[in-house]
């Protein structure tokens, strides 16, 4: 028996692939479909308005395949974001649950069977995610929390990979199109949270999900427009935000304040092995920021240095 014939098929599961100019990562994204434990009903790839000629023509070649366990559609459209693309894809599908995957990223071979798995047997949940591993100019173990609303009003606690209720997708309204600068999959969670007062977003606590990392990546870009996105949520999300103020900004304390503490633990660490400290950290130093706890850190920074 060999491996197609032992592999099952989650009849309730889809899978939309997103690709813009993708090049050759989008067959690694399609492999990675191909070798689930537990195969999804029906692969779809979205192509939003690719022009880059082997991204072009490697979907031709997908669509042309016939020998496949998992049936493979390929949906074209005119360049409209991401979030237009995850649309057309989810909309086309017809199972109660889809599974949403980045052309330029890949799955462990058992992450429909496991995040399937828990987004069946809780009620509640209107999507299911894992922990990531990064790979490219990053190396590292991403592991995003999931839960209710609270936690995401502070910031985003599921990967843009993920596993979703139809039911949910429907009652929001699905991904919001005008939003093409980022945060697109924190707004989608956040309005999937709003429909009903025990949503959840649950998470299966191994890395199963290959996450690529580039330095010019969307997802870093946004980083610049971090602020005027989260302007955007907040009046989005407006009504979540009001009922959960106190826990919203105190989230993005905890947040502050760990990473605080995590730049004051490497300024000690230089200055215990006598390399100094960056420019930055120095100019600090002279100038703490005052309500925020700089001044406290800075007082620690500088207690420690008459110590030695």
């Amino acid at each position: 028996m060999n491996r197609k014939e032992r592999q099952a098929i989650a009849e309730d599961i889809g899978a939309v692939v997103t690709s813009f100019n993708q090049g050759t990562m989008i067959l690694e994204a399609v492999r990675s479909l191909r070798d689930q434990t537990m195969l999804p009903a029906g692969i779809y790839i979205v192509d939003d308005g690719s022009t880059d000629e082997t991204s072009v023509r490697l979907l031709e070649e997908l669509e042309k395949e016939k020998d496949t366990a998992v049936p493979l559609t390929v949906l074209r459209q005119p360049n409209g974001g991401v979030s237009a693309a995850r649309n057309t894809g989810i909309r086309v599908t017809r199972t109660p649950m889809v599974l949403v995957l980045d052309g330029d990223d890949r799955l462990e071979p058992d992450y429909i069977e496991e995040v399937g798995s828990l987004l069946r047997k809780s009620p509640a949940m209107v999507a299911a995610s894992s922990w990531m591993r990064t790979f490219g100019v990053l190396e590292a173990e991403i592991r995003p929390c999931g839960g209710g609303i609270i936690p995401f009003l502070s910031r985003n606690c599921c990967p843009a990979t993920h596993i979703l209720c139809r039911k949910a997708w429907e009652q929001c309204g699905g991904y919001d199109e005008s939003m093409r600068a980022g945060f697109e999959d924190w707004d989608f969670f956040l309005s999937m949270l709003e429909t009903a007062p025990d949503a959840s977003i649950g998470i299966v606590e191994k890395p199963l999900i290959d996450y690529r990392t580039a330095p010019a990546s969307s997802n870093v870009r946004s980083m610049t427009k971090r602020l005027d996105l989260m302007r955007f949520l907040i009046e989005k999300h407006e009504r979540s935000y009001l009922e959960h103020v106190a826990d919203a900004v105190l989230g993005v304390e905890a947040v502050s304040m760990s990473r605080l503490y995590g730049w004051e633990k490497e300024i000690l660490f230089g200055m215990e092995r006598k390399k100094g400290v960056s420019r930055d950290s120095a100019k600090f130093m002279e100038h703490p920021s005052y309500g925020d706890g700089g001044m406290a850190a800075a007082v620690r920074i500088a207690s420690a240095r008459k110590k030695d």
